[in-house]
């Protein structure tokens, strides 16, 4: 009988709060670094608020230390990889070549148009990357930890 229930953190609206960090990189060319930082902080609390809400669902239905702890691992593991890791860095890069780009192609534009062209690429680029990088954590997860730790 197939799982029917909707996970708050990963099918819901609520997903896109681990992606601020892409947000936050987005906007780096034209906010101070600490609202980048920021916004890494509010993703990383995504992060915490599903592996707690997977620790705590675990426990109340198995309740072994063991099965809690692997189901933690599970959730931190995968939420740090797809919310933070992997698009703060993709965001990072596509933000860093098209300002590059920009700069070298497009020099009579003034810098504040062009960064303002930079932060629209990289907002524009985050929808795109979610559901790739989301299922390619899960295979990921699935060949390594899942296959290794949890057996499935």
């Amino acid at each position: 009988m197939p799982n029917c229930e909707v996970d708050l953190y990963r099918d819901t609206w609520v997903r896109y709060m681990g992606y601020a960090n892409e947000v936050g990189e987005s906007f780096r060319p034209l906010v101070p670094g600490r609202v980048v930082q920021a916004s890494y902080a509010l993703a990383t609390a995504y992060v915490l608020a599903d592996t707690a809400d997977k620790s705590w669902k675990m426990y109340k239905k198995d309740g072994r230390p063991k099965k809690v702890l692997v189901e933690t691992g599970d959730a931190l593991i995968w939420q740090t990889l797809a919310s933070v890791v992997i698009p703060g860095f993709t965001v990072n890069r596509i933000c860093k070549y098209s300002q590059n780009y920009f700069q070298k192609n497009y020099k009579r534009i003034p810098v504040t148009l062009r960064n303002l062209m930079t932060v629209g690429v990289g907002l524009a680029s985050i929808p795109f990357i979610v559901h790739p990088i989301d299922n390619g954590v899960s295979l990921l997860m699935d060949l390594t930890y899942r296959k290794w730790i949890k057996g499935c």
